[in-house]
């Protein structure tokens, strides 16, 4: 793959503020890119938008392609992560992960679709580009991250749709990072259900080094991950899903009766079933911090 995008092109970032779209807005302008980003927070190049609103989105799409006078490229990294119950219930944390993660990539990609579509005719029968920013989680299951991973493989599966769709008209990526260490993790830490040490550690230049590669790319794979490691992971997903379930049920087993669920109380149904011990009894009332003299 080539890995310089043409001087000149118009790129639209969801999640532009994050970890990983800040770094690759400014790798993309010091390439000679146009871009503007996409946040919740309005910035230097980045539009405020709340991706779960379709009157938001339709004019924060608007007003970028404005800017932009078109557009070439889109990039999805927009995302959260909650941690959730299976079995629970689906408002709020569950159906928001889901509206951001997957409904916002959707609702994106559709309000820019008309401007993607006019880039091949003002960029001389070029196709257009659409990155999807999924996770190792849209094939490797893990506890208390249904939502997200529903989300992610859910993306994968509108990335597929849209290729079928409008292929002749737009390259379409599906890129699948692994667990890298950035504030989407903050709110899974906080329960004590953080994900580093479960799962394999990329950092975020082999994410951001692969979109900004799919994106100069002439001809743009159809699915990518970030590392070679990650390929590998990402084979064994699709082609081996029995194997690997059976070895994540088995990580978790042994997990739960180390101990190591024991301070969340989010986890004690899943150790309670596992094990038979019922940790809600041992988790002890946070102690409230006194206010420095």
């Amino acid at each position: 793959m080539s890995r310089t995008i043409p001087a000149g092109s118009r790129v639209l970032i969801t999640g532009a503020a994050g970890g990983f779209g800040a770094p690759t807005a400014a790798r993309l302008r010091d390439a000679g890119a146009h871009v503007i980003g996409l946040d919740r927070e309005p910035g230097d190049g980045v539009l405020a938008c709340d991706i779960t609103d379709d009157a938001a989105v339709d004019r924060a799409v608007s007003a970028a392609v404005d800017r932009l006078g078109g557009l070439d490229a889109v990039a999805h990294y927009a995302g959260i992560g909650i941690p959730n119950d299976a079995g629970g219930p689906l408002q709020p944390d569950a159906m928001r992960v889901i509206d951001v993660n997957l409904l916002g990539a959707w609702r994106v990609t559709a309000a820019a679709l008309p401007a993607l579509q006019a880039s091949r005719a003002q960029r001389g029968g070029s196709r257009a580009r659409v990155v999807f920013v999924a996770s190792e989680l849209a094939y490797l299951t893990l506890p208390f991250v249904s939502a997200y991973s529903v989300a992610k493989r859910g993306m994968t599966a509108y990335a597929d749709a849209l290729r079928l769709e409008y292929g002749t008209e737009l390259h379409v990526t599906t890129v699948y990072p692994g667990y890298v260490r950035t504030p989407i993790h903050d709110a899974g830490r906080a329960v004590g259900l953080a994900l580093e040490g479960q799962v394999r550690r990329e950092e975020v230049d082999d994410i951001v080094g692969t979109v900004l590669r799919v994106l100069g790319a002439k001809r743009p794979p159809r699915d990518t991950a970030g590392t070679l490691a990650g390929q590998v992971e990402l084979w064994a997903g699709r082609h081996l899903p029995g194997l690997v379930s059976s070895g994540v049920a088995r990580t978790l087993r042994a997990r739960a009766a180390s101990g190591h669920y024991d301070s969340s109380p989010l986890a004690a149904g899943l150790v309670r079933r596992l094990t038979g011990r019922d940790i809600l009894s041992t988790i002890a009332e946070p102690t409230q911090e006194r206010s420095p003299r």
